[in-house]
C-alpha cells in the first residue's frame, strides 16, 4: 500500500522560508514522479492547484508561474523523500500542501493525473 506523509508545514511570516518534506513508502520511490499541489482555505470545492512537479531523475522540473523563483522542488532517492524549499513566501501561499504521486495519463499540472495523495500539511504565512 502506498502511503505518502507530508511534514514541515506551520506559521511564517511574509518573506520568510519553509521546507516541507514528504516521506513514501510502498512503491518504488526512485522510479516515481512526484507533485507539490495545494488548497487554499475556502476552497475545499475547488481543484487542488499545481505547485510543483519533478521527474523521478530529478532532471526535468516544473514550477506555476506563482511559485516560479521562490519555491524549489527535490528529492532525496536514498531517503524516499520528497521536499519543497518555500523562501520569500507571501500570505497568498497560505494552504494545505499536499504531495502526489503521479500516474499514467494526464498533464503534470492536473490534479487526476496523480493517483496517491498524502494527508497535507497546513502553511500559514501572515502579513
Amino acid at each position: 500500500q502506498v502511503q505518502l506523509v507530508e511534514s514541515g508545514g506551520g506559521l511564517v511570516q511574509a518573506g520568510g522560508s519553509l521546507r516541507l518534506s514528504c516521506a513514501v513508502s510502498g512503491r518504488t520511490f526512485s522510479s516515481t514522479t512526484m507533485g507539490w499541489f495545494r488548497q487554499a482555505p475556502g476552497a475545499p470545492g475547488k481543484e487542488r492547484e499545481f505547485v510543483a512537479h519533478i521527474s523521478w531523475t530529478g532532471s526535468n522540473r516544473f514550477y506555476a508561474d506563482s511559485v516560479k523563483g521562490r519555491f524549489t522542488i527535490s528529492r532525496d532517492n536514498a531517503k524516499n523523500t520528497l521536499y519543497l524549499q518555500m523562501n520569500s513566501l507571501i500570505p497568498e501561499d497560505t494552504a494545505v500542501y499536499y504531495c502526489a504521486v503521479r500516474g499514467n495519463s494526464g498533464s503534470y499540472y492536473q490534479a487526476q493525473a496523480y493517483d496517491y495523495w498524502g494527508q497535507g500539511t497546513q502553511v500559514t504565512v501572515s502579513s
